[in-house]
């Protein structure tokens, strides 16, 4: 690393390979908001069960569906984004009834899969050991095992009653209601809630 200081520490900005115009250009790109149409944007499915689109002259071979907020609302202002790690934004589709119907099945397909939250019904155990809770609860996809950190934000509170879960995995589950539990299922979590 170059010293560029006075003081002997390194210059941990270079400035010589920072492109103001590059980095003018891609944050214009990322502030447009592309409205995705039906004449405008042809998507289909990939033989893995992705979404592909072609939109503006270009072909992506895999994309990302995610809801905007209020995630209640699942068929208006559905983003449509890169499917790599950055998941930059390709466009944004205003309202799914403006879609073509085969479309609007495959896109509802993909929220419903991003948005897989199972909702737990009973409690039948939690236990914890090392810094990991292990639960094992019932939900409306039936019996089911999973793994928490004890920290942090793995129960979230959405309301007075209602929580979110989330594993270690990243998967989510809902408890919609604390209070529809037994005493007993409660007591369960106690350490969590």
């Amino acid at each position: 690393m170059e010293d560029n200081r006075e003081n002997g520490m390194p210059d941990l900005l270079n400035l010589q390979e920072f492109d103001e115009e590059a980095l003018r250009k891609e944050s214009e790109e990322v502030l447009l908001m592309r409205l995705l149409t039906a004449e405008n944007a042809v998507f289909t499915r990939t033989d893995g069960g992705f979404l592909a689109l072609e939109f503006e002259e270009k072909k992506y071979d895999r994309v990302g569906v995610y809801l905007t907020f209020p995630l209640t609302n699942p068929r208006e202002y559905i983003s449509i984004r890169e499917a790599d790690e950055k998941a930059r934004e390709i466009g944004m589709i205003r309202s799914l009834g403006d879609m073509p119907a085969d479309v609007q099945d495959m896109i509802q397909e993909q929220v419903r899969l991003r948005y897989f939250m199972p909702v737990i019904r009973k409690v039948m155990e939690v236990k914890d050991e090392y810094g990991y809770a292990y639960w094992h609860v019932q939900t409306d996809f039936g019996s089911c095992r999973f793994t928490t950190h004890m920290g942090g934000d793995a129960v979230v509170a959405l309301g007075d009653a209602r929580y979110q879960i989330t594993d270690i995995d990243g998967n989510r589950y809902e408890l919609p209601d604390l209070y529809a539990l037994t005493v007993m299922e409660r007591k369960k979590l106690d350490l969590f809630i």
